[in-house]
This record gives C-alpha cells, sequence and structure tokens, in this order.
C-alpha cells in the first residue's frame, strides 16, 4: 500500500504530467507520445526476456494504443509527408504485432531503433522556433522584378 507520503507524490507527479500535457505545443505532444510508445516497447522487451508474457502482453498493448492514436491524428490530406507517416505506423502496428505472437523481443529492439530516431526528428522540429510575425506592420513582398 503506498504511503501518504507516497500518494502526495504519485499525486504531484499526475498533476505535472496534467500540466505539461496541457501547456505542450502540438509537436511537443507527438514527442510526448513517442516518449510513451518507446517506454512500453521497452517495458515489453525486458518483460519478454524474463519469460513475463503477460506482462509483455500488456505493455505492448499501450505502445500499439499509442501507434494507433499517432495513425489516427495524421491528416493525410496534408500530402507525402502524412501518407509516409501512415505507411511506417501501419509497418510498427505489424512489427509489434508479429513480436507479440511470436515473443520475440529482437524484433521490438529494431522497432525501439527506428522509432527512437522518428522522435529524435519530431523533436528537433517541435523545438525549432517559428518565425514571429508581427501583426502590426503590413506584409511587404519581395521585388522580382529588380
Amino acid at each position: 500500500m503506498i504511503g501518504q507520503q507516497g500518494s502526495s507524490v504519485l499525486k504531484d507527479s499526475s498533476q505535472y504530467t496534467a500540466r505539461a500535457i496541457q501547456t505542450a505545443s502540438p509537436g511537443q505532444l507527438v514527442v510526448m507520445l513517442y516518449d510513451g510508445l518507446i517506454r512500453f516497447l521497452g517495458q515489453s522487451k525486458a518483460a519478454m526476456e524474463r519469460r513475463e508474457l503477460g506482462e509483455a502482453g500488456l505493455k505492448m498493448s499501450r505502445a500499439q494504443a499509442i501507434v494507433t492514436e499517432l495513425r489516427c491524428s495524421l491528416d493525410l490530406t496534408r500530402g507525402p509527408i502524412a501518407e509516409n507517416l501512415a505507411k511506417i505506423y501501419d509497418w510498427a502496428a505489424d512489427e509489434m504485432m508479429g513480436a507479440r505472437l511470436e515473443s520475440d523481443p529482437q524484433r521490438i529492439a529494431r522497432l525501439i531503433t527506428m522509432l527512437g530516431e522518428l522522435r529524435d526528428a519530431w523533436a528537433q522540429i517541435a523545438s525549432t522556433p517559428k518565425p514571429q510575425v508581427d501583426m502590426d506592420r503590413p506584409v511587404v513582398g519581395v521585388n522580382l522584378a529588380g
């Protein structure tokens, strides 16, 4: 049983997490999803290696839910980047299912590596400052005629 102090720490942690989510940009939210995805895959892999298949399946289910969320959040009308991400998420879901069915921790390790690279790309995008537009100034065009 969690003591009163432990309960307070958990409450503070969940409040911190809720605040972080509420104040995050869309790019930061995607990075958070990737962080959770990679964490659950790592936990599933570790449980699989310990032959705790129930725990491995539970953690894999959490990872699969995140991939589903990432996939469903794509706006496929935005062009080839969204379409390519959809293919990657579909592939990742297939790989997770295969790793789960075959109890293959090495397959999960490959997923973690690949998804970690995507996570890093999203983190870089999320940390890139957007150009500021001064709303009080008129937009001045570029003189292409010379």
